[in-house]
């Protein structure tokens, strides 16, 4: 949901406010408190997302998914058999206007050329041999290539096809800038960005369309212009990565970044259906130890359809239920069976849905809260209302306005070098927790990783071994994923089947080996905070020393709302950049100090008279 209209007043307000702040210091002498003041004013308007990422094999049901969650029937295209969508899709609320709008990523022309000029070396190697649907590398340039020259490129030299002619509907891929299709309804948009999103058998086919540009694109951002929470951005992504470097590259930071997960598949067989787990499985390395996930929601889509059955009486929706029942328990059982999962999330982090997008867009038999999809949408609102951005920006513009108005205030001689005594023993006391529980998980890791380089000692070679020489393949087909694994250093994406990564198997003595201390220092679940909740804890007192010290009241709340906002301390959700973090907030506080003993001169004042 959009803020109401008396919060989205009161922020325009005070960024108006703001605004004429921040002009005002550009033309001030450039001290380091006013660069430091202008910093912290154009920060004041990041934008902190939470990301659902959105995973599923091609036919689950993923793309009606988020329509019915967003409440478009007709914005992602879906429902062909022939088609599957080939790039990652974002969909968030348009702020800024009231068109739908699909924003175009595209890859680089040198990452393009490369794959142009990959095609010759296929060619090359694959002269002599069967080009089966075996060799998936040829199939996938095959395919991609079909699509964006259709049958010329077989004719055509990687410098011929690197021609303008090919981009003419394109300009941006060769300016290396982005699209922008806006649209007047879903539906429009959606015809207008299928070429850029999806896969189709027939290339064209009935559509009329002659090139399909998905290869060359990154990532497509599609904006919504109604009710939507502001917040919230949900991922379409590919379940295993992909090829494409760049694209590969921003997959698994997204996936890293995601704070919940969908895993959509069929009702029909949601427990034993092996892909979904593969999928959960493959990414749960960037989902645990180090990223941001806090909870996995296994959504099963579908749920209006019962086998063999002719029932459409009410009787047939409380058939539904008792099936759906079953399924949830189903599904729990086998995430029970996931043990390394379940080291990094609890049962409350996963939870089971039984949706049907097709009956909450058009009822028929069941209810609405029986399709399961409001609770969806109830989940993302209160994902959502965890930010309140006009909160945030107001509690920031409140912290920079009273530094500002504390430094041109009458100082009482003395009070700034007992205020800063203070604070500064303050600080030691807080940071001496802080610095003993980072010490002592420090000599942990370093203790846990020097048993698993010795265990890895004995163990590596063998699991190497096991690698080159797997029981039951052998020949030709395997010697071609082999150089395919080495060719891609160490990770190769097969188009069917699970994903190889030669470099997790070899470093996974020395992961495995610190997983466990991993998890308790910086836990998925924000019950307790990292390094055991210390940073949680920590606090300056500002509160019992504005009592004592009117004269630095103002200087005294802009401290606490930086100490406030935890949020710059969680987001980079890794040991070293936690410790990096840790040292700007302490440079910063020291910033400060010197600003209380006068190192720093004061603010000039607004009106461009000094002090």
């Amino acid at each position: 949901m959009s803020p109401s209209l008396p919060e989205q007043r009161i922020k325009s307000d005070v960024k108006n406010v703001m605004t004429d702040v921040l002009v005002k210091l550009l033309y001030q002498e450039n001290t380091t408190l006013n660069s430091f003041l202008r910093d912290k004013i154009r920060n004041l308007e990041t934008d902190r997302r939470e990301l659902v990422g959105v995973f599923g094999k091609t036919g689950a049901g993923k793309t009606s998914l988020i329509n019915a969650v967003i409440d478009e029937r007709e914005l992602l295209p879906s429902g062909d058999v022939n088609a599957c969508t080939s790039v990652m899709i974002k969909v968030e609320a348009n702020m800024c206007n009231t068109m739908y709008e699909a924003h175009i990523e595209f890859i680089t022309k040198e990452e393009w050329k490369d794959e142009l000029w990959s095609v010759s070396q296929l060619q090359e190697n694959t002269t002599d041999q069967k080009k089966d649907d075996e060799d998936d590398d040829y199939q996938d340039v095959v395919e991609k290539l079909s699509a964006l020259y259709g049958e010329e490129w077989k004719e055509r030299s990687s410098e011929q096809l690197m021609d303008p002619k090919y981009f003419k509907e394109i300009p941006e891929f060769l300016q290396s800038t982005e699209k922008i299709l806006s649209c007047e309804t879903a539906k429009e948009l959606s015809a207008k960005m299928i070429k850029y999103t999806r896969t189709e058998s027939n290339h064209g086919g009935e559509r009329g369309i002659k090139r399909w540009y998905w290869p060359l694109v990154k990532c497509v951002t599609v904006k919504v212009p109604h009710d939507f929470p502001q917040h919230i951005t949900l991922v379409d992504l590919p379940g295993n990565g992909d090829r494409n470097k760049s694209r590969d590259t921003m997959w698994k930071g997204i996936v890293g970044n995601c704070s919940t997960v969908w895993i959509v598949t069929e009702i029909n067989r949601a427990a034993s259906e092996k892909e979904s787990w593969e999928i959960l499985k493959s990414v749960s390395s960037l989902l645990g130890n180090g990223g941001e996930c806090r909870d996995i929601h296994f959504i099963c889509t579908k749920s209006d359809v019962i086998e063999d059955s002719t029932d459409h009486s009410a009787n047939l929706q409380a058939e539904i239920l008792r099936r759906n029942i079953k399924v949830k328990d189903a599904v729990r059982k086998e995430f029970n069976k996931l043990h390394k999962i379940k080291k990094h999330f609890s049962d409350d982090s996963f939870k089971v849905y039984t949706v049907s997008s097709k009956e909450f867009l058009k009822p028929k038999v069941l209810s609405a809260e029986n399709t399961e999809i409001p609770e969806l949408q109830d989940f993302l609102q209160n994902l959502n209302d965890s930010h309140s951005e006009t909160l945030n920006y107001v509690s920031g513009a409140h912290g920079i306005l009273s530094l500002i108005h504390g430094a041109r205030l009458r100082k009482e001689p003395g009070i700034h070098t007992e205020v800063c005594e203070k604070l500064e023993r303050n600080m030691a006391l807080q940071l001496g927790p802080v610095q003993r529980e980072m010490g002592r998980a420090c000599l942990v890791f370093e203790k846990h990783l020097c048993e698993g380089v010795e265990r890895a000692k004995f163990s590596c070679e063998k699991k190497l071994h096991n690698f080159l020489y797997p029981r039951g393949k052998s020949g030709s087909g395997y010697h071609r994923t082999l150089k395919c694994v080495f060719k891609s250093g160490g990770v190769y994406k097969p188009k069917k089947g699970k994903q190889i990564n030669l470099n997790m198997k070899l470093s996974s003595f020395l992961t495995d080996s610190i997983d466990e201390e991993f998890r308790k220092t910086f836990p998925n679940e924000r019950k307790c905070g990292p390094f055991n909740g210390v940073i949680d804890k920590f606090s300056l007192d500002t509160e019992s020393l504005k009592e004592n010290y009117k004269d630095v009241t103002l200087q005294l709340i802009f401290l606490q709302t930086e100490v406030n906002d935890r949020e710059k301390i969680y987001s980079p959700y890794i040991f070293h950049l936690a410790l990096e973090q840790f040292m700007r907030f302490k440079k910063k506080s020291y910033f400060l100090f010197s600003f209380f003993h006068g190192k720093i001169p004061f603010l000039t004042c607004l009106t461009g008279e000094k002090n």
